[in-house]
């Protein structure tokens, strides 16, 4: 029999998502060697969809593995480098980022002692401080900044923040994507209109944080609130769905034909509007690796953010703000999603940059 071999790990969760995170410097210097680390550490392929075999959790928002290490970029203090690993199959995705993890990697920097991150007050005296820990994202060569409070040197687990889709409470951590256009294609709108029509129907391709296609639930002829099972039952909805992500990505430049687009990206959603009474100013429902996403990724609601703020765009005509409510970047859009609101923040300078509020 082979050697047995180990290395360390840690395990976290960052939004409505879990990775195993890897400290860059434990890991092969050769890149290819990474691919089956990675596969049996989470426990794919399994046929079975189970990933029993690992530390997955059988659906994509638990099939992440996230590699953290020091920085050499001006302006980052560590590097980190997400992959989106395939359930039943061996895929081993690095086209994307993913906004729910990004708020791990701060945490994990500092608890594992990458990073001693300037704190600068805003806790309770000499035990709990705020620290801002700057990071490259290497899929998408885009800083962010996760600012999160810190306990005797660890970043601070307990705490009374919820948020939807998530049971209990933790600490609450801030991210903020500095200049988060054109993650992948150099744009905010890679074809340089707010609309295209793709099959049939009007579609909104940005690129905010990760590249994005939006499209009215009204054209695809669904209802806006679907839930997540029902949205996994229609066959003809979820071809549908990936057949307008395809073409969309080759509109965008991601890739030259429908079958050279990976599983990550781009991410594609549907919208509608809010039902009167609801706190939602829009409604989403988010794909993610094929699969409906149980709330909607930190990236998604990041581009829909900044779409909502895009004249013309499938997510602007269908946002409801009530009256004496400012744009995205002044109170933030409230997306209603299948468990739940999340508010996000989107500002655009007076050269139409976006950027962070």
């Amino acid at each position: 029999m082979p050697a047995q071999q180990s290395l360390p790990a840690a395990y976290y969760r960052g939004g409505t998502s879990r990775a195993i995170f890897f400290n860059r410097d434990d890991l092969p210097k050769a890149r290819a060697e990474w691919d089956s680390i990675f596969l049996g550490a989470i426990g794919s392929p399994d046929p079975y969809g189970r990933q029993l075999d690992g530390l997955g959790g059988g659906i994509s928002s638990l099939s992440k593995i996230c590699v953290v290490g020091k920085s050499e970029i001006p302006g980052a203090d560590v590097d980190y480098t997400f992959a989106a690993i395939g359930v039943r199959d061996a895929s081993v995705d690095y086209s994307s980022n993913c906004g729910n993890m990004s708020a791990a990697v701060g945490p994990y920097a500092v608890d594992a002692k990458l990073v001693h991150p300037l704190l600068h007050g805003g806790g309770d005296g000499r035990t709990k401080n705020l620290a801002t820990v700057r990071i490259n994202n290497t899929n998408t060569g885009k800083l962010i900044h996760a600012t999160f409070p810190v306990v005797d040197g660890e970043a601070a687990a307990s705490g009374d923040f919820c948020i939807d889709g998530v049971s209990g409470t933790a600490a609450p951590l801030r991210l903020d994507f500095i200049n988060p256009a054109g993650s992948r294609t150099g744009k905010l709108l890679p074809t340089g209109s707010a609309v295209d029509v793709i099959d049939g129907v009007r579609v909104t391709l940005i690129d905010a944080a990760n590249p994005c296609c939006f499209v009215s639930a009204a054209d695809l002829g669904v209802s806006g609130t679907l839930t997540p099972a029902e949205i996994d039952a229609d066959e003809q909805l979820l071809a549908r769905l990936d057949r307008i992500r395809r073409l969309g990505a080759v509109k965008m430049g991601l890739a030259k034909t429908v079958e050279g687009v990976p599983g990550s990206v781009p991410k594609i959603a549907f919208v509608s509007a809010p039902h009167p009474g609801e706190s939602a100013h829009v409604v989403v429902r988010a794909m993610s690796v094929g699969q409906p996403h149980k709330a909607i990724p930190v990236t998604v609601a990041l581009a829909i953010a900044a779409a909502s703020e895009v004249p013309g765009s499938t997510v602007a005509e269908h946002v409801i703000r009530p009256a004496g409510d400012g744009g995205s970047g002044e109170s933030g859009l409230e997306i209603g999603h299948a468990s739940g609101n999340l508010r996000v923040a989107a500002q655009f300078d007076e050269q139409g940059v976006l950027g962070c509020p």
